[in-house]
């Protein structure tokens, strides 16, 4: 059994606070120009014009410093609250005349959450937990990889088993989890598919003392780096080592680029979670199938000659 963890990102712009609160801005000031105009009420007064026009400038500057960033910050956040309060005056007054769809108040709900949030986030200059970094996709959270490449990934986390080269997703989330404490569900798991398990390759993050004294237990050899005292056949157990982490390298971590490159995995361009998830499922499991198809041919050859 080979186990690793990977991210299949979302479609959607690099989230900043800046860009997000203007996302937020941006919505608010539409609906509440949508609903002034449908009760042929006068517009209320905001600085949304000057805003754009400061925005759209700080925007286009290529290199932006943090003075003018924490500044577009605050008039943002400033700006936020004031529609959100001017749209909540206009609902109260005209409650009778408005009937809202249930889409209008679940994005209102997260409006509001993100305001709370950044405001949060400027005041202490700390992250919050289960922080929203796009209104539309409100279920993705930010992902630390720790790679060299992208130290943050915007997805679904996805702890994934493979057997034979067939991959088996094991955990999927939207929220950030440690993988190296899903190794002995990730065996229970492969157990139910295919029975007796006698070797794993994992990553180091899996080597936990839970986890090697679980394998231990159950006559599992793994390729996890030796603690303590060499044993009587290290060497033979150092060739294994090497051929589980130099098989779990190449057929493991190359099964995700292919399914990433070829299958649609790349960007998923899905608008909800449970779409996302779908659109993942099939991923994996159509490039499963034409991994067993290909085999299947190969064996009919053989077998005709």
């Amino acid at each position: 059994m080979l186990e690793d963890a990977t991210c299949y990102e979302t479609s959607m712009r690099y989230p900043t606070d800046v860009k997000l609160l203007w996302e937020c801005t941006e919505w608010s000031y539409a609906q509440l120009k949508l609903i002034c105009k449908y009760l042929k009420i006068r517009m209320p007064r905001n600085k949304y014009e000057d805003q754009w026009n400061k925005y759209n400038n700080y925007s286009h500057k290529r290199r932006k410093t943090h003075k003018e960033t924490g500044k577009r910050t605050r008039s943002l956040l400033y700006l936020l609250g004031k529609l959100i309060t001017q749209l909540s005056d206009v609902e109260d007054r005209y409650q009778s005349r408005l009937n809202m769809p249930e889409k209008y108040y679940s994005r209102m709900k997260i409006v509001r959450k993100v305001l709370k949030q950044q405001q949060e986030i400027f005041q202490s200059r700390i992250s919050v937990p289960d922080r929203i970094v796009s209104i539309s996709k409100s279920y993705i959270r930010p992902i630390v990889r720790g790679k060299e490449v992208k130290a943050v990934e915007f997805g679904a986390k996805v702890n994934m088993i493979q057997f034979d080269g067939i991959n088996f997703i094991e955990h999927l989330s939207f929220n950030a989890f440690n993988e190296g404490t899903r190794l002995i569900q990730s065996i229970r798991y492969g157990r139910s598919l295919f029975g007796r398990i006698t070797h794993i390759s994992a990553d180091d993050i899996y080597a936990t003392n839970k986890n090697r004294k679980y394998s231990t237990n159950a006559k599992i050899v793994t390729n996890f780096k030796r603690k303590g005292r060499a044993g009587k056949h290290e060497d033979q157990r150092q060739i294994i080592s090497r051929e589980l982490r130099k098989e779990r390298t190449i057929r493991m971590e190359g099964s995700f680029g292919t399914e990433k490159e070829h299958y649609g995995l790349q960007r998923i361009k899905a608008k909800t979670d449970k779409t996302e998830i779908l659109w993942i499922f099939f991923g994996v499991h159509t490039a499963n199938a034409v991994r067993i198809a290909k085999r299947l041919a190969i064996s009919r050859v053989k077998s005709a000659s």
